[in-house]
């Protein structure tokens, strides 16, 4: 850290304290040059997630677009609004602790549907029919069948 007042490489900290919001370290040092005091701020700077879609165009994670999805898929389902902002901020915590700066629609809409497939079978359809753009009555017999198989018990 260099000293504000003269520009020396050389100093110790003092004291060292979070933040109320523990987002942010107060330390406060000394120079060892000319013996001025001054306060520095650590923050952390998280990595943006940046979505990249199927055309190629990329555009910063919105949490919001993920709920807003969800509603649409679970309208008139028994799932609350907690429920579904649970699952938008487990995707959102999932892609940060994964450190991946760009990532694909593909696998924000995997996740979200592996949520779905715990909570609510006609929601997950919903929504995988609007994120892998079901054409015909097949795609959701094809889908079914995947549900159906992921969830139902095996018998010996």
């Amino acid at each position: 850290m260099r000293c504000p007042v003269c520009s020396s490489l050389d100093d110790r900290v003092i004291d060292s304290r979070t933040s109320d919001d523990g987002g942010t370290i107060r330390r406060r040092r000394e120079c060892s040059g000319c013996g001025r005091r001054f306060t520095t701020y650590e923050r952390i700077d998280e990595v943006p997630v940046v979505i990249v879609k199927r055309s190629g165009q990329r555009e910063p994670f919105d949490r919001v677009k993920i709920v807003v999805g969800l509603r649409a898929a679970a309208k008139s389902r028994p799932l609350s609004d907690d429920q579904l902002e649970a699952i938008a901020a487990d995707v959102e915590d999932q892609l940060r602790l994964s450190g991946a700066g760009d990532v694909p629609t593909e696998r924000v809409g995997l996740m979200v549907l592996d949520h779905l497939r715990d909570l609510d079978h006609v929601a997950y359809m919903r929504f995988a029919s609007v994120y892998k753009g079901f054409d015909d009555a097949a795609d959701f017999e094809r889908e079914i069948t995947l549900l159906t198989k992921a969830t139902a018990p095996k018998r010996h």
